[in-house]
């Protein structure tokens, strides 16, 4: 099977050039190509006129080429500066944590990239983390910069600080290839595009004479994507409360407050926007009300009764599916195959249970139903998940938690990552499951997708509940200013 197939790109000195395809279209190994981490079978690389061999990511680092990866590559118990110098060969022998960091803070200032050198990595948040990968590899002389979906697990005003740091390395005459699902974001920042469909190169075009509407036609082709779903009048007031909270509080292991107070109802057949910037208390609300957060105070009611022990086994065998935030740490198993994967959540439940055994044969057509209903072209599903696209392992896990919700779904962040075509699949299967009768919890810091597909919205803020408004009669203002605590 051909992932790339005689595909053409130029990049050119001081320009910011997008790469652009649906999920699959090659975008990830045409960088991994570039990067030394794949041999290509035919083609070349000219880097200056001259054509390079990259046979390893060394090569690729001393041609001037270093990539961010999607899912970051840092050891989270080690330091912003000695992730820095990690495996470098410009790390000075038996440094001291001292000058490690100082080295680091000057990286940090010579490229305009905020880091705290003395910092724990894994007490950094996304954006924090992903400052860190940047200047990693452009402490060690990169001049072509690739990003794989670098705003997706950004708040705004971290994707406006990586803006201004491009900005600034183009200036200086370099280049970055910026892969992208965020056609706004795109044409806000980049120069030239490319776009990719199953693995070839079909269009390059400025970015001044493009719009979202002429990228989206290139990148699905004569396949178009369904028309966005509306939201109907929503559930009324009357309509019963499947999943409710009750003055929740909740506090991480070091006893910091995620959640202050909040009390939320879901009813059947609407869609709840949850909105907020970036460590509002998204993720512990998210996991509150599908049982993987037990609370420290208040109550969390399934139809109306009280659960007394909150877990996940129980919440699932409830009806209350889960598309977490962090797709690789919480929601699969990156070593297993995409086929365990799609039942990972029904190994319990028949047809796989039987007895105190499971059903290998029930197992694999379940998981063929569940990677046709992602609409995955995946030839093995026994290939390892993490061999799939960030993208494909968020359809994956969409459709097999849709599954799971007879009641409610639970959706953090679901769009991200995923292709122009999969985003209006994804919005259309949700306002299936309200109309349906199901309760859909829509938590996205995108306030326009919120303002398309909810029916009401819930502002959180320092892990309260800032404001609950209906859809219809809310605007992207009111929200900001409940969103920054106003």
């Amino acid at each position: 099977m051909l992932a790339n197939d005689g595909v053409d790109l130029a990049l050119m000195p001081g320009e910011i050039h997008a790469l652009l395809g649906e999920n699959g279209a090659g975008k990830s190994t045409l960088m991994n190509v570039l990067t030394g981490l794949y041999q290509p079978d035919a083609g070349s690389i000219a880097i200056d006129g001259q054509v390079r061999r990259i046979d390893g990511p060394a090569a690729a680092a001393r041609a001037g080429i270093g990539m961010v990866h999607q899912h970051f590559r840092l050891v989270p118990a080690q330091t912003v500066a000695e992730n820095v110098h990690l495996g470098w060969s410009e790390t000075p022998w038996r440094a001291s944590a001292r000058v490690l960091e100082a080295r680091t803070a000057s990286l940090a200032a010579r490229f305009g990239l905020a880091v705290a050198p003395a910092a724990r990595v894994a007490d950094l948040s996304a954006g924090e983390q992903q400052r860190v990968e940047i200047l990693r590899v452009l402490a060690r002389g990169a001049r072509i910069l690739i990003l794989d979906e670098p705003t997706a697990v950004l708040a705004p005003a971290e994707v406006a600080t990586l803006f201004a740091a491009l900005r600034g390395f183009r200036g200086r005459g370099n280049a970055v290839v910026l892969i992208s699902h965020k056609l706004g974001e795109v044409l806000e920042i980049a120069d030239r595009i490319t776009v990719m469909r199953a693995g070839r190169s079909v269009a390059t075009c400025a970015a001044a004479g493009a719009s979202r509407s002429s990228l989206a036609r290139l990148i699905v082709g004569d396949t178009a994507p369904p028309p966005p779903a509306k939201p109907g009048a929503g559930a009324p007031d009357d309509a019963p409360v499947l999943l409710e909270l009750r003055d929740v509080g909740a506090r991480d292991r070091r006893g910091i407050t995620l959640l202050d107070g909040v009390s939320l109802r879901v009813r059947a057949g609407e869609i709840l926007g949850i909105a907020g910037v970036a460590g509002n208390g998204q993720r512990a609300l998210s996991e509150v009300l599908t049982g993987c957060l037990r609370p420290d105070r208040g109550q969390v009611l399934l139809e109306g009764t009280v659960v007394a022990r909150p877990d996940p086994r129980t919440f699932a065998e409830a009806g209350i599916g889960h598309i977490p935030e962090d797709r690789l740490r919480t929601a699969l198993a990156p070593d297993l195959s995409v086929a365990e994967n799609a039942v990972l959540r029904e190994y319990a439940r028949p047809p796989i249970a039987r007895g105190f055994g499971l059903d290998p044969r029930a197992a694999g057509a379940v998981a063929r139903r569940i990677v046709e209903a992602a609409g995955l072209d995946v030839r093995d599903p026994r290939v390892p998940v993490r061999n799939l696209s960030g993208g494909n392992q968020q359809r994956l896990v969409a459709a097999r938690e849709r599954r799971i919700a007879s009641r409610v779904l639970v959706a953090a962040y679901p769009t991200r990552g995923l292709d122009v075509g999969a985003v209006a699949t994804l919005h259309a299967a949700m306002h299936r499951l309200a109309a349906e009768g199901c309760g859909v919890v829509l938590i996205s810091e995108e306030l326009d997708e919120l303002l398309e597909h909810a029916d009401r919205i819930a502002v959180l803020f320092a892990g309260r509940i800032a404001g609950l408004l209906p859809a219809a009669g809310a605007d992207p203002e009111r929200l900001g200013l409940l969103m920054s605590g106003q």
